[in-house]
């Protein structure tokens, strides 16, 4: 299909047109796609959740939970949820998709699984795009589920309006979360499978750490405990949701938010339309000479930067 068929069948609801422009995303560079282009200028602004937390902590499970209070209050949702690369195929393992197939078949429901293809941040470089995508397609909530790779979660704090972190506490996680910095980042704590004969001392830990951490931006995240395949605890954790983005509208912080992603994401595609554009074939060879000369003792670090950066 040609682009002005593809964009009329996509604002139209056509989810074969959503998929082929997720495509797009996916496999954008930097040049530019004009029906993409037109597709991304529609974004209105859906409200974006990032779940993150290390992997064994239930999220997708919680995640299908949450899809279904929010299908039940009418909202439509899209779902990204960012999963290993596979060393073989460099493709999505699809792990969520298969545990969230109860949700897949609603039809006001769309998830994409997308692979982290090298990004170190927990979602993959082009997982706000498709956010984009999804939101223009007219989907209310769009819910952003993290590789959970445990210290490299912070990606989700600039792609997501409210960030859950999802723990467990039959592993420490409580204590992981304090070292690898998921204090910082959690707009709401979620203790999940809180049946555990830890889970007392878990939500003790949390909590005193907590309460050391007292500013969040003004916000003081607050524990959940959740039995997510039970669904115990949920709508606890749905109302906190709601709760913080009501704060982020009263104290102009969804709008702060929303600024602070584009202008993140401006200045990563300069970047890399920049970088694009310097490496030719000659300054790739010359970047090798320059790489024997370092290794070998004749030129120094910021002689070799001169150089390239001013022939």
């Amino acid at each position: 299909m040609n682009d002005s068929e593809l964009i009329k069948r996509f604002f139209t609801g056509d989810r074969i047109a959503l998929s082929k422009m997720i495509s797009r995303a996916e496999n954008s560079g930097t040049e530019s796609d004009s029906a993409l282009d037109e597709v991304l200028k529609r974004a209105t602004g859906s409200y974006r959740i990032g779940i993150t937390g290390p992997p064994g902590a239930g999220k997708s499970t919680l995640l299908d939970k949450i899809v279904e209070r929010f299908r039940k209050e009418n909202e439509t949702v899209g779902v990204v949820a960012v999963d290993p690369t596979s060393p073989f195929t460099g493709g999505a393992l699809l792990g969520d998709r298969i545990r969230m197939n109860s949700i897949d078949q609603d039809p006001g429901v769309f998830i994409r699984s997308m692979a982290t293809r090298g990004s170190l941040g927990g979602l993959a470089h082009t997982t706000q795009e498709i956010a984009d995508v999804l939101d223009a397609f007219g989907k209310n909530v769009i819910i952003l589920e993290t590789v959970g790779v445990g210290q490299s979660e912070f990606d989700v704090v600039q792609a997501a309006d409210t960030v859950v972190v999802v723990l467990v506490p039959e592993s420490g996680d409580s204590i992981q979360a304090m070292k690898a910095g998921l204090m910082e980042i959690a707009d709401v704590f979620v203790l999940n499978k809180s049946d555990h004969e830890n889970a007392k001392r878990a939500y003790t830990e949390l909590e005193s750490v907590l309460n050391l951490n007292r500013s969040h931006n003004g916000w003081l995240p607050s524990i959940v405990q959740t039995v997510a395949h039970q669904g115990e605890g949920v709508e606890d954790l749905m109302g906190y949701i709601a709760k913080h983005r009501e704060y982020l509208g009263t104290q102009g912080g969804l709008e702060a938010k929303r600024r602070e992603r584009i202008k993140d994401r401006l200045k990563m595609k300069i970047g890399q339309k920049l970088q694009a554009g310097f490496w030719t074939k000659s300054k790739l060879t010359e970047f090798d000479k320059l790489v024997d000369k370092i290794l070998n003792g004749t030129l120094s670090y910021s002689d070799a930067l001169t150089k390239i950066l001013n022939d």
